[in-house]
């Protein structure tokens, strides 16, 4: 394993905060032992999430001070505009302040209440957005995604044959869009091949379903594909991606996560109908179509960082750091979802912490815990995220897998800020089975992940 090398020099910095295990008890007290609770200033390494929280190029900042504020007709929206057309080849672009607003705006157009939407795996947003519409989400992963420990490059994928059936099926006039989410970040952020993205269009086509991208991290999965699907590895990244925009009708862009930026995004679409629609609630809902929700430099920033995102340097640096803190992982004795994509790392805690049940969170365990050894803010992807449990808190679905997701912010930790993780990661390992599990103690209707209150249960 050689070192990772960034393919840039550090022109800005901002102090990192260190705690002492007391402090950070005390936090976790006071937040109920919620990590979402959590002030930035009691983070010493937050790898919560990649979306918002990379650094901006030189060169996106020169952008931004050049941004035109103008409410109507803004000279960074056209910018924007043609930069996501020649990417994309969509002849409609609607900007909009984060992914899950071209959701809700796609899915209040194009949805209506007991249609169902299909996916790979659909993202917890966008699957809050769908049920808020009265709509059915349903996941169709693919049988490789089951197994955590292959080097299956590709399990991402959607399962073809589910997908078929579905679409041929008795409730088939119900079905509404299909999405494919690239990277799969429900399914620990693995890629989708070309060639099941290809078989899927091709089956939304026959069968008369628009077919849309959830393209946040559309640049990692282009890359994925140049490394291990043979025929694509002459190809540079930029061409898989646009290959894999004009199979679909339109796509879905938080560009908080490969447009480098910290807020912004985007829906875009061919049909022209769908999009004057789409057209009424943004104007409602987020601002004037040529602004849609962001500033002018917000646009010209999200401009700049959708060109430099597919520059092999950049990724190949990527890919490098997500490998490196892999194995560190597993030097420490902790499993991870292999193999390991780029915007992040999954712990799989349940196989660490077999004396939690899953009732008990045993990923929500585990990122407490490193949070408490050494400041490091994760999130979990198990069952606090997908289980439920009845009034009495007994288990009633458990989810099929317990993880812990590292995400990895873009442009943000080197090498020794990774090393560290791995130091933090060993010293966890190391008293394991004194961890406890947790229990809910209060929590919303939706998305109970990110507000509800815990405390942990003794052994």
């Amino acid at each position: 394993m050689g070192d990772v090398v960034e393919p840039y020099r550090i022109k800005v910095v901002e102090p990192i905060p260190v705690t002492t295990r007391a402090q950070r008890e005390q936090a976790l007290r006071r937040v109920h032992h919620n990590l979402f609770g959590l002030r930035a200033d009691e983070v010493t390494i937050d790898l919560l999430t990649d979306s918002g929280t990379g650094a901006l190029s030189a060169a996106q900042w020169a952008a931004g001070m050049a941004g035109d504020e103008s409410y109507a007709g803004s000279r960074s929206f056209y910018h924007f505009r043609d930069v996501v057309r020649d990417l994309t080849s969509y002849p409609c672009v609607l900007p909009v302040h984060q992914g899950r607003a071209a959701e809700r705006i796609l899915f209040s157009a194009l949805l209506t209440p007991g249609r169902i939407t299909l996916s790979n795996t659909h993202f917890d947003t966008t699957r809050a957005n769908v049920e808020l519409t009265g709509c059915q989400a349903v996941d169709l992963p693919c049988p490789q995604a089951r197994d955590l420990d292959s080097d299956e490059p590709f399990k991402g994928n959607i399962d073809l044959h589910r997908l078929e059936e579905a679409l041929r099926g008795p409730e088939s006039s119900r079905i509404a869009l299909v999405i494919m989410t690239l990277t799969n970040n429900g399914e620990a952020g693995q890629p989708v091949s070309m060639d099941n993205l290809a078989r899927a269009a091709a089956l939304c086509r026959e069968h008369s379903v628009p077919l849309f991208l959830d393209a946040a991290r559309f640049a990692e999965n282009a890359w994925l594909v140049t490394q291990h699907e043979a025929a694509y590895r002459d190809m540079s990244p930029r061409q898989v991606a646009e290959q894999a925009f004009r199979m679909a009708d339109g796509c879905l862009m938080s560009a908080k996560k490969d447009g480098i930026v910290h807020i912004g995004g985007f829906l875009g679409l061919r049909d022209r109908s769908l999009a004057e629609r789409c057209e009424l609630l943004l104007i409602a809902t987020e601002g004037f179509p040529t602004y849609g929700g962001l500033a002018g430099r917000d646009l010209d920033m999200v401009a700049q960082g959708l060109t430099e995102v597919t520059e092999p340097g950049y990724l190949r640096a990527r890919a490098d750091a997500a490998r490196h803190l892999a194995g560190l992982a597993r030097e420490a004795g902790i499993a991870i979802v292999e193999p390991p994509g780029l915007h992040a790392l999954y712990l799989n805690a349940g196989r660490l912490l077999p004396h939690i049940a899953a009732h008990r969170f045993p990923g929500h365990a585990l990122a407490c815990r490193l949070y408490l050894e050494g400041g490091i803010r994760s999130v979990e992807l198990g069952s606090l995220y997908l289980g439920s449990e009845d009034e009495n808190g007994a288990p009633v679905t458990a989810a099929p897998y317990e993880l812990v997701r590292l995400a990895l912010p873009r442009r943000t930790y080197g090498l020794g800020h990774l090393n560290y993780v791995g130091e933090v990661l060993a010293a966890t390992v190391k008293d394991k089975e004194r961890i406890p599990g947790y229990r809910l103690v209060e929590q919303p209707p939706l998305l109970r992940h990110f507000r509800c209150k815990l405390e942990p249960v003794p052994h």
